[in-house]
């Protein structure tokens, strides 16, 4: 019971604490993230116009798998895409985007799971310039159907001034009654 306690008990301790290190010093730098939000946000709202075309472009040149992760954050998903997170991070660092830099220090040292909340919020921000693209591109998708759905009208409305002409020649030939043999 000695040997026990004296070596593979501090083992265990040490390979705990060390996960507790981390996820406290995770928590910190949400929670100071949590704290500088409104900041952020402020700072966005001033370069909204400035950081569009820059954001739309490190969008459409990040992966699909990243490219979802905004428009849906999922835990699963994050944790799974975590290197394409942190250079994501990195591109919107770069750029200056608002909240980017603390955020990806943070993703950088602790791993994108354990700072979940303030990834979240710098992909919501984010999210704001791609929903606009989506809107304009479902536009067009939508006149597109009306179109197609105005040409099926006519070819249907075609087809049937074409039957009714058919119809009618072949009425009289059936009104001849059969021939008794």
């Amino acid at each position: 019971m000695g040997y026990w306690k004296s070596t593979v008990v501090p083992k265990f301790k040490k390979i705990f604490e060390k996960n507790n290190t981390k996820k406290l010093a995770a928590a910190e730098a949400c929670k100071s993230f949590d704290e500088a939000k409104e900041g952020y946000t402020k700072e966005f709202e001033e370069k909204k116009s400035e950081l569009q075309t820059k954001v739309i472009e490190i969008y459409e040149a990040s992966a699909t798998q990243i490219k979802e992760l905004i428009k849906e954050p999922k835990d699963a998903a994050l944790k799974k895409n975590a290197t394409g997170v942190t250079k994501f991070l990195e591109e919107l660092s770069k750029i200056e985007f608002p909240g980017s830099k603390p955020v990806h220090e943070a993703c950088s040292k602790f791993g994108p799971t354990l700072v979940q909340g303030p990834i979240t919020f710098v992909f919501e921000k984010v999210s704001t310039f791609i929903v606009v693209e989506e809107k304009e591109t479902k536009d067009k998708d939508v006149a597109v159907e009306t179109v197609a759905e105005e040409e099926k009208k006519d070819e249907v409305v075609a087809e049937t001034e074409v039957k009714a002409p058919v119809e009618e020649v072949a009425a009289p030939a059936a009104a001849e009654p059969p021939k008794d043999c």
